[in-house]
Protein backbone atom coordinates (compact mmCIF):
# COMPACT_ATOMS: atom_id res chain seq x y z
CA UNK A 1 0.00 0.00 0.00
CA UNK A 2 3.00 2.30 0.46
CA UNK A 3 3.21 2.88 -3.32
CA UNK A 4 -0.49 3.64 -3.76
CA UNK A 5 0.13 7.36 -4.24
CA UNK A 6 2.64 6.79 -7.04
CA UNK A 7 0.43 4.26 -8.81
CA UNK A 8 -2.58 6.57 -8.47
CA UNK A 9 -0.66 9.45 -10.04
CA UNK A 10 0.36 7.26 -12.98
CA UNK A 11 -3.23 6.10 -13.40
CA UNK A 12 -4.52 9.68 -13.28
CA UNK A 13 -1.91 10.72 -15.85
CA UNK A 14 -3.31 8.06 -18.19
CA UNK A 15 -6.81 9.38 -17.51
CA UNK A 16 -5.69 12.92 -18.40
CA UNK A 17 -4.04 11.69 -21.60
CA UNK A 18 -7.23 9.94 -22.68
CA UNK A 19 -9.23 13.08 -21.92
CA UNK A 20 -6.81 15.07 -24.04
CA UNK A 21 -7.62 12.82 -26.99
CA UNK A 22 -11.33 13.22 -26.30
CA UNK A 23 -10.86 16.98 -26.29
CA UNK A 24 -9.42 16.80 -29.81
CA UNK A 25 -12.40 14.80 -31.06
CA UNK A 26 -14.76 17.25 -29.39
CA UNK A 27 -13.09 20.29 -30.95
CA UNK A 28 -12.29 19.10 -34.48
CA UNK A 29 -14.27 20.48 -37.41
CA UNK A 30 -13.62 17.68 -39.89
CA UNK A 31 -13.44 18.28 -43.61
CA UNK A 32 -15.86 15.75 -45.11
CA UNK A 33 -16.51 14.86 -48.74
CA UNK A 34 -19.80 13.02 -49.21
CA UNK A 35 -19.78 10.11 -51.65
CA UNK A 36 -23.41 9.03 -51.44
CA UNK A 37 -23.67 9.48 -55.21
CA UNK A 38 -20.86 6.99 -55.84
CA UNK A 39 -19.50 5.00 -52.89
CA UNK A 40 -22.78 3.35 -51.99
CA UNK A 41 -23.87 2.20 -55.48
CA UNK A 42 -20.37 0.81 -56.18
CA UNK A 43 -21.14 -2.26 -54.10
CA UNK A 44 -24.91 -2.46 -54.38
CA UNK A 45 -27.03 -4.90 -56.36
CA UNK A 46 -28.42 -2.36 -58.80
CA UNK A 47 -26.69 1.03 -59.09
CA UNK A 48 -28.22 4.48 -59.30
CA UNK A 49 -30.15 5.92 -62.22
CA UNK A 50 -29.78 9.47 -63.45
CA UNK A 51 -33.15 10.36 -61.90
CA UNK A 52 -32.04 8.98 -58.53
CA UNK A 53 -28.80 10.95 -58.61
CA UNK A 54 -30.67 14.14 -59.44
CA UNK A 55 -32.93 13.50 -56.44
CA UNK A 56 -30.08 12.65 -54.07
CA UNK A 57 -27.82 15.67 -54.73
CA UNK A 58 -30.13 18.34 -53.24
CA UNK A 59 -30.80 16.09 -50.24
CA UNK A 60 -27.09 15.90 -49.44
CA UNK A 61 -26.68 19.64 -49.79
CA UNK A 62 -29.70 20.28 -47.60
CA UNK A 63 -28.31 17.91 -44.97
CA UNK A 64 -25.25 20.14 -44.75
CA UNK A 65 -22.48 18.73 -46.95
CA UNK A 66 -20.43 21.47 -48.61
CA UNK A 67 -18.15 19.08 -50.52
CA UNK A 68 -19.74 16.30 -52.57
CA UNK A 69 -18.27 13.83 -55.03
CA UNK A 70 -20.35 14.11 -58.19
CA UNK A 71 -18.90 11.10 -59.98
CA UNK A 72 -15.99 8.84 -60.80
CA UNK A 73 -14.35 9.37 -64.18
CA UNK A 74 -11.30 7.09 -63.95
CA UNK A 75 -13.25 3.88 -64.48
CA UNK A 76 -12.33 1.02 -66.79
CA UNK A 77 -13.33 1.16 -70.48
CA UNK A 78 -13.62 4.96 -70.54
CA UNK A 79 -15.17 4.90 -74.00
CA UNK A 80 -18.26 3.18 -72.53
CA UNK A 81 -19.92 5.96 -70.56
CA UNK A 82 -21.52 5.45 -67.15
CA UNK A 83 -24.48 7.06 -65.43
CA UNK A 84 -21.95 9.35 -63.73
CA UNK A 85 -21.16 10.84 -67.16
CA UNK A 86 -24.85 11.41 -67.89
CA UNK A 87 -25.26 13.04 -64.48
CA UNK A 88 -22.32 15.39 -64.93
CA UNK A 89 -23.39 16.34 -68.43
CA UNK A 90 -26.88 17.06 -67.12
CA UNK A 91 -25.50 19.33 -64.37
CA UNK A 92 -23.34 21.14 -66.92
CA UNK A 93 -26.01 21.49 -69.58
CA UNK A 94 -28.66 22.70 -67.12
CA UNK A 95 -26.41 25.19 -65.39
CA UNK A 96 -26.57 23.46 -62.00
CA UNK A 97 -24.10 24.99 -59.53
CA UNK A 98 -21.21 22.55 -59.04
CA UNK A 99 -19.49 24.50 -56.27
CA UNK A 100 -18.01 22.03 -53.82
CA UNK A 101 -18.23 19.30 -56.43
CA UNK A 102 -15.43 16.76 -56.88
CA UNK A 103 -14.76 13.92 -59.30
CA UNK A 104 -12.27 11.07 -59.16
CA UNK A 105 -9.61 11.30 -61.86
CA UNK A 106 -6.40 9.40 -62.58
CA UNK A 107 -3.04 10.96 -63.33
CA UNK A 108 -1.80 11.29 -66.87
CA UNK A 109 1.61 10.00 -67.91
CA UNK A 110 4.73 11.96 -68.76
CA UNK A 111 7.24 9.83 -70.66
CA UNK A 112 11.02 9.93 -70.37
CA UNK A 113 11.16 12.51 -73.18
CA UNK A 114 8.91 14.89 -71.22
CA UNK A 115 5.79 14.38 -73.35
CA UNK A 116 2.67 14.49 -71.18
CA UNK A 117 -0.59 12.71 -72.05
CA UNK A 118 -3.55 13.53 -69.80
CA UNK A 119 -5.71 10.65 -68.65
CA UNK A 120 -9.17 10.40 -70.29
CA UNK A 121 -10.70 11.15 -66.89
CA UNK A 122 -8.90 14.49 -66.78
CA UNK A 123 -10.25 15.42 -70.20
CA UNK A 124 -13.76 14.45 -69.11
CA UNK A 125 -13.43 16.57 -65.98
CA UNK A 126 -12.53 19.51 -68.17
CA UNK A 127 -15.39 18.84 -70.58
CA UNK A 128 -17.94 18.46 -67.77
CA UNK A 129 -16.69 21.68 -66.04
CA UNK A 130 -16.27 20.07 -62.61
CA UNK A 131 -14.19 22.37 -60.38
CA UNK A 132 -12.36 19.95 -58.05
CA UNK A 133 -10.85 16.48 -58.02
CA UNK A 134 -9.64 13.57 -55.96
CA UNK A 135 -6.71 12.72 -58.24
CA UNK A 136 -5.64 9.11 -57.85
CA UNK A 137 -2.24 7.44 -57.70
CA UNK A 138 -0.92 4.05 -56.59
CA UNK A 139 2.24 3.71 -54.52
CA UNK A 140 2.55 0.08 -53.43
CA UNK A 141 4.44 -2.49 -55.49
CA UNK A 142 1.20 -4.30 -56.30
CA UNK A 143 -0.66 -1.09 -57.11
CA UNK A 144 1.99 0.32 -59.44
CA UNK A 145 2.58 -3.00 -61.20
CA UNK A 146 1.72 -2.74 -64.88
CA UNK A 147 0.96 1.00 -64.63
CA UNK A 148 4.22 2.86 -63.99
CA UNK A 149 7.49 2.68 -62.10
CA UNK A 150 8.27 5.09 -59.30
CA UNK A 151 10.23 7.57 -61.42
CA UNK A 152 7.45 7.71 -64.02
CA UNK A 153 4.93 8.22 -61.23
CA UNK A 154 6.88 11.12 -59.73
CA UNK A 155 7.22 12.86 -63.10
CA UNK A 156 3.63 12.20 -64.00
CA UNK A 157 1.97 13.33 -60.80
CA UNK A 158 3.77 16.67 -60.99
CA UNK A 159 2.83 17.09 -64.66
CA UNK A 160 -0.77 16.10 -63.95
CA UNK A 161 -1.11 18.66 -61.16
CA UNK A 162 0.31 21.32 -63.45
CA UNK A 163 -2.10 20.34 -66.24
CA UNK A 164 -5.11 20.47 -63.91
CA UNK A 165 -4.15 23.87 -62.55
CA UNK A 166 -3.69 25.19 -66.09
CA UNK A 167 -6.77 23.64 -67.71
CA UNK A 168 -9.50 23.28 -65.06
CA UNK A 169 -11.55 26.25 -63.93
CA UNK A 170 -12.13 26.01 -60.19
CA UNK A 171 -14.81 27.60 -58.05
CA UNK A 172 -15.22 31.30 -58.71
CA UNK A 173 -12.88 31.07 -61.67
CA UNK A 174 -9.88 30.20 -59.50
CA UNK A 175 -7.68 27.12 -59.37
CA UNK A 176 -9.20 23.67 -58.87
CA UNK A 177 -8.95 22.06 -55.46
CA UNK A 178 -6.76 18.99 -55.94
CA UNK A 179 -6.50 16.19 -53.38
CA UNK A 180 -4.06 13.44 -54.31
CA UNK A 181 -5.77 10.20 -53.34
CA UNK A 182 -3.37 7.33 -52.67
CA UNK A 183 -5.65 4.39 -53.39
CA UNK A 184 -3.30 1.91 -51.73
CA UNK A 185 -2.03 4.40 -49.17
CA UNK A 186 -1.88 2.12 -46.13
CA UNK A 187 -0.20 -0.60 -48.19
CA UNK A 188 2.39 1.85 -49.48
CA UNK A 189 3.31 3.34 -46.10
CA UNK A 190 3.56 -0.04 -44.38
CA UNK A 191 5.38 -1.91 -47.19
CA UNK A 192 7.84 0.75 -48.35
CA UNK A 193 7.90 3.74 -46.00
CA UNK A 194 11.07 5.28 -47.45
CA UNK A 195 9.72 5.44 -51.01
CA UNK A 196 6.31 6.60 -49.86
CA UNK A 197 7.72 9.37 -47.67
CA UNK A 198 9.83 10.52 -50.62
CA UNK A 199 6.64 10.94 -52.66
CA UNK A 200 4.99 12.77 -49.71
CA UNK A 201 7.86 15.25 -49.68
CA UNK A 202 7.36 15.77 -53.41
CA UNK A 203 3.61 16.31 -53.04
CA UNK A 204 4.12 18.82 -50.25
CA UNK A 205 5.84 21.10 -52.79
CA UNK A 206 2.94 21.01 -55.26
CA UNK A 207 -0.01 23.35 -55.73
CA UNK A 208 -2.60 21.06 -54.17
CA UNK A 209 -5.09 21.12 -51.31
CA UNK A 210 -3.75 17.97 -49.69
CA UNK A 211 -3.75 14.20 -49.87
CA UNK A 212 -6.07 11.31 -49.13
CA UNK A 213 -5.11 7.86 -47.82
CA UNK A 214 -7.20 4.73 -48.30
CA UNK A 215 -7.27 1.37 -46.62
CA UNK A 216 -9.04 -0.01 -49.66
CA UNK A 217 -9.53 -3.53 -48.28
CA UNK A 218 -10.11 -2.60 -44.64
CA UNK A 219 -7.34 -4.85 -43.39
CA UNK A 220 -5.13 -2.54 -41.32
CA UNK A 221 -5.49 -2.15 -37.55
CA UNK A 222 -6.38 1.28 -36.14
CA UNK A 223 -2.93 1.59 -34.60
CA UNK A 224 -1.37 1.10 -38.05
CA UNK A 225 -3.71 3.65 -39.63
CA UNK A 226 -2.79 6.14 -36.91
CA UNK A 227 0.89 5.56 -37.57
CA UNK A 228 0.39 6.00 -41.32
CA UNK A 229 -1.35 9.35 -40.82
CA UNK A 230 1.37 10.51 -38.42
CA UNK A 231 4.02 9.55 -40.99
CA UNK A 232 2.18 11.45 -43.70
CA UNK A 233 1.75 14.51 -41.49
CA UNK A 234 5.50 14.59 -40.94
CA UNK A 235 5.87 15.52 -44.62
CA UNK A 236 2.47 17.13 -45.37
CA UNK A 237 2.31 20.27 -43.22
CA UNK A 238 -0.84 22.20 -42.43
CA UNK A 239 -2.74 23.84 -44.00
CA UNK A 240 -2.44 20.99 -46.53
CA UNK A 241 -5.18 18.51 -45.72
CA UNK A 242 -4.95 14.80 -44.97
CA UNK A 243 -8.15 12.82 -45.48
CA UNK A 244 -8.79 9.11 -44.98
CA UNK A 245 -11.17 6.51 -46.36
CA UNK A 246 -11.54 3.17 -44.57
CA UNK A 247 -13.36 0.15 -45.94
CA UNK A 248 -14.88 -2.51 -43.72
CA UNK A 249 -12.85 -5.66 -44.04
CA UNK A 250 -11.68 -6.59 -40.56
CA UNK A 251 -14.29 -4.60 -38.63
CA UNK A 252 -11.85 -1.80 -37.75
CA UNK A 253 -13.19 0.94 -40.00
CA UNK A 254 -14.80 3.38 -37.55
CA UNK A 255 -12.03 3.00 -34.98
CA UNK A 256 -9.49 3.59 -37.74
CA UNK A 257 -11.07 6.90 -38.78
CA UNK A 258 -11.10 8.13 -35.18
CA UNK A 259 -7.48 7.04 -34.77
CA UNK A 260 -6.61 8.93 -37.95
CA UNK A 261 -8.23 12.10 -36.62
CA UNK A 262 -6.31 11.75 -33.36
CA UNK A 263 -3.06 11.45 -35.30
CA UNK A 264 -3.42 14.53 -37.47
CA UNK A 265 -5.97 13.77 -40.20
CA UNK A 266 -8.29 16.63 -41.11
CA UNK A 267 -11.28 14.57 -42.17
CA UNK A 268 -12.61 11.75 -44.28
CA UNK A 269 -14.62 10.92 -47.36
CA UNK A 270 -17.34 8.35 -47.76
CA UNK A 271 -21.05 7.86 -48.29
CA UNK A 272 -23.60 8.79 -45.66
CA UNK A 273 -24.93 5.20 -45.49
CA UNK A 274 -22.80 2.21 -44.51
CA UNK A 275 -22.86 0.31 -47.81
CA UNK A 276 -19.75 0.53 -49.99
CA UNK A 277 -17.48 -1.20 -52.45
CA UNK A 278 -16.89 -4.38 -50.45
CA UNK A 279 -18.86 -5.13 -47.25
CA UNK A 280 -19.30 -1.55 -46.12
CA UNK A 281 -17.09 1.30 -44.97
CA UNK A 282 -16.61 3.87 -42.22
CA UNK A 283 -19.52 5.95 -43.44
CA UNK A 284 -19.87 9.65 -42.82
CA UNK A 285 -23.15 8.88 -41.09
CA UNK A 286 -21.34 6.75 -38.55
CA UNK A 287 -18.50 9.27 -38.15
CA UNK A 288 -20.88 12.18 -37.60
CA UNK A 289 -22.88 10.13 -35.09
CA UNK A 290 -19.74 9.13 -33.20
CA UNK A 291 -18.57 12.75 -33.04
CA UNK A 292 -22.00 13.64 -31.63
CA UNK A 293 -21.44 10.82 -29.12
CA UNK A 294 -18.22 12.39 -27.81
CA UNK A 295 -19.84 15.83 -27.51
CA UNK A 296 -18.55 17.60 -30.64
CA UNK A 297 -20.74 20.72 -31.00
CA UNK A 298 -19.81 21.39 -34.63
CA UNK A 299 -21.91 18.50 -35.89
CA UNK A 300 -25.16 20.14 -34.80
CA UNK A 301 -23.97 23.48 -36.20
CA UNK A 302 -23.20 22.02 -39.62
CA UNK A 303 -25.55 19.10 -40.27
CA UNK A 304 -29.26 18.36 -39.93
CA UNK A 305 -28.79 15.74 -37.24
CA UNK A 306 -32.52 15.19 -36.88
CA UNK A 307 -32.43 13.77 -40.41
CA UNK A 308 -29.23 11.73 -40.16
CA UNK A 309 -30.69 8.31 -39.42
CA UNK A 310 -33.74 8.50 -41.72
CA UNK A 311 -31.73 9.97 -44.62
CA UNK A 312 -28.89 7.44 -44.40
CA UNK A 313 -31.39 4.60 -44.18
CA UNK A 314 -33.47 5.88 -47.09
CA UNK A 315 -30.40 6.28 -49.31
CA UNK A 316 -29.28 2.73 -48.67
CA UNK A 317 -32.74 1.38 -49.46
CA UNK A 318 -32.62 3.28 -52.78
CA UNK A 319 -29.24 1.74 -53.61
CA UNK A 320 -30.02 -1.80 -52.56
CA UNK A 321 -33.81 -2.11 -52.90
CA UNK A 322 -33.47 -4.07 -49.65
CA UNK A 323 -33.83 -3.08 -45.99
CA UNK A 324 -30.74 -1.87 -44.16
CA UNK A 325 -29.02 -4.91 -42.58
CA UNK A 326 -30.26 -5.42 -39.05
CA UNK A 327 -26.92 -5.50 -37.32
CA UNK A 328 -25.23 -2.42 -38.79
CA UNK A 329 -24.09 -0.29 -35.84
CA UNK A 330 -25.78 3.11 -35.49
CA UNK A 331 -27.64 2.92 -38.82
CA UNK A 332 -28.97 -0.67 -38.75
CA UNK A 333 -32.54 -1.75 -38.12
CA UNK A 334 -31.65 -3.28 -34.76
CA UNK A 335 -29.25 -0.55 -33.60
CA UNK A 336 -32.05 1.04 -31.58
CA UNK A 337 -34.32 -1.94 -30.99
CA UNK A 338 -33.87 -2.74 -27.30
CA UNK A 339 -33.76 -6.37 -26.20
CA UNK A 340 -33.10 -5.52 -22.54
CA UNK A 341 -33.82 -2.21 -20.84
CA UNK A 342 -30.37 -2.25 -19.20
CA UNK A 343 -28.87 -1.58 -22.66
CA UNK A 344 -30.81 1.65 -23.14
CA UNK A 345 -28.69 4.69 -23.96
CA UNK A 346 -29.62 7.63 -21.74
CA UNK A 347 -29.54 11.29 -22.75
CA UNK A 348 -26.85 13.16 -20.86
CA UNK A 349 -24.90 10.06 -19.83
CA UNK A 350 -21.28 10.27 -20.99
CA UNK A 351 -20.65 8.50 -24.34
CA UNK A 352 -24.29 7.48 -24.82
CA UNK A 353 -25.95 8.36 -28.12
CA UNK A 354 -29.72 8.34 -27.86
CA UNK A 355 -31.52 7.69 -31.16
CA UNK A 356 -33.31 11.04 -30.99
CA UNK A 357 -29.92 12.77 -31.36
CA UNK A 358 -29.67 11.51 -34.96
CA UNK A 359 -33.33 11.52 -35.92
CA UNK A 360 -34.39 8.10 -34.62
CA UNK A 361 -36.52 6.64 -31.82
CA UNK A 362 -36.21 3.61 -29.60
CA UNK A 363 -38.07 0.48 -30.63
CA UNK A 364 -38.13 -2.99 -29.13
CA UNK A 365 -37.16 -6.53 -30.06
CA UNK A 366 -38.01 -9.68 -28.12
CA UNK A 367 -35.04 -11.90 -27.28
CA UNK A 368 -36.57 -14.66 -25.15
CA UNK A 369 -33.43 -15.28 -23.09
CA UNK A 370 -33.07 -11.71 -21.76
CA UNK A 371 -36.03 -9.44 -22.60
CA UNK A 372 -37.51 -7.87 -19.47
CA UNK A 373 -40.99 -6.43 -18.72
CA UNK A 374 -40.31 -2.90 -20.09
CA UNK A 375 -39.11 -4.33 -23.41
CA UNK A 376 -42.00 -6.79 -23.71
CA UNK A 377 -44.49 -4.02 -22.93
CA UNK A 378 -42.80 -1.75 -25.45
CA UNK A 379 -43.00 -4.38 -28.18
CA UNK A 380 -46.65 -5.03 -27.41
CA UNK A 381 -47.30 -1.30 -27.63
CA UNK A 382 -45.70 -1.23 -31.10
CA UNK A 383 -47.87 -4.12 -32.26
CA UNK A 384 -51.20 -3.06 -30.75
CA UNK A 385 -50.95 0.74 -30.73
CA UNK A 386 -51.84 0.79 -27.04
CA UNK A 387 -49.59 2.61 -24.52
CA UNK A 388 -46.97 0.40 -22.89
CA UNK A 389 -48.32 1.45 -19.48
CA UNK A 390 -51.53 -0.51 -20.17
CA UNK A 391 -49.68 -3.84 -20.05
CA UNK A 392 -49.38 -4.89 -16.37
CA UNK A 393 -45.95 -5.86 -15.10
CA UNK A 394 -47.33 -9.05 -13.56
CA UNK A 395 -48.52 -10.23 -16.97
CA UNK A 396 -45.14 -9.33 -18.55
CA UNK A 397 -43.43 -11.44 -15.87
CA UNK A 398 -45.74 -14.35 -16.68
CA UNK A 399 -44.70 -14.02 -20.33
CA UNK A 400 -41.04 -14.31 -19.31
CA UNK A 401 -41.80 -17.46 -17.34
CA UNK A 402 -43.74 -18.93 -20.27
CA UNK A 403 -40.90 -18.23 -22.71
CA UNK A 404 -38.42 -19.97 -20.41
CA UNK A 405 -40.70 -22.98 -20.05
CA UNK A 406 -41.22 -23.14 -23.81
CA UNK A 407 -37.46 -23.12 -24.44
CA UNK A 408 -36.80 -25.78 -21.80
CA UNK A 409 -39.45 -27.93 -23.47
CA UNK A 410 -37.67 -27.54 -26.81
CA UNK A 411 -40.32 -25.23 -28.28
CA UNK A 412 -38.37 -22.53 -30.08
CA UNK A 413 -40.67 -19.68 -31.08
CA UNK A 414 -39.88 -16.30 -32.66
CA UNK A 415 -41.77 -14.25 -30.09
CA UNK A 416 -40.79 -11.00 -31.80
CA UNK A 417 -43.26 -11.77 -34.57
CA UNK A 418 -46.57 -10.04 -33.78
CA UNK A 419 -48.79 -13.13 -33.95
CA UNK A 420 -46.52 -15.15 -31.70
CA UNK A 421 -46.15 -12.39 -29.12
CA UNK A 422 -49.91 -11.76 -28.98
CA UNK A 423 -50.52 -15.48 -28.50
CA UNK A 424 -48.00 -15.49 -25.64
CA UNK A 425 -49.75 -12.48 -24.12
CA UNK A 426 -53.10 -14.26 -24.23
CA UNK A 427 -51.58 -17.30 -22.51
CA UNK A 428 -50.18 -15.06 -19.79
CA UNK A 429 -53.50 -13.25 -19.33
CA UNK A 430 -55.15 -16.59 -18.59
CA UNK A 431 -53.01 -16.93 -15.49
CA UNK A 432 -51.30 -20.05 -14.26
CA UNK A 433 -49.38 -21.37 -11.30
CA UNK A 434 -47.56 -19.37 -8.65
CA UNK A 435 -46.22 -15.93 -9.60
Amino acid sequence: MSDFGGKLERALALHRAAQGQMDRLQQIEPFLIDLSLRENPVGDRIGQTLAEKLAILPQMREFGFKSILLGTLDYSYPDELEVDDDFLMYLRDHGVDMSGGFVFTAIGIEDAAGVFTPDPSMLKMQAYTVPNTLHEIYLSDHGMQGQYDIETLKRSVVASIQWLNANIKGEGGGKPRILINIVDGCDAFIENPERTCDVMALLAQQEIEGISIEDDRGTYLPLQVGAVVSMARTFIPAPLKILVHMHAGGGFENASVLEALLNGADGAWGGLPKSAAIIGHASLGELIANLVRVGNPHMAETYQLNNLLPLATALQVVDQELPVPNDYPILGNNAYRLTLSFFEQIAGRYMDLVPEAIGGTYRYRIAPVVSDPPVIAGRLAEITGQPASEFPKVVMERMIRLMRRDMRAGNLIVYDEPGNLLALYERALAGWGPE
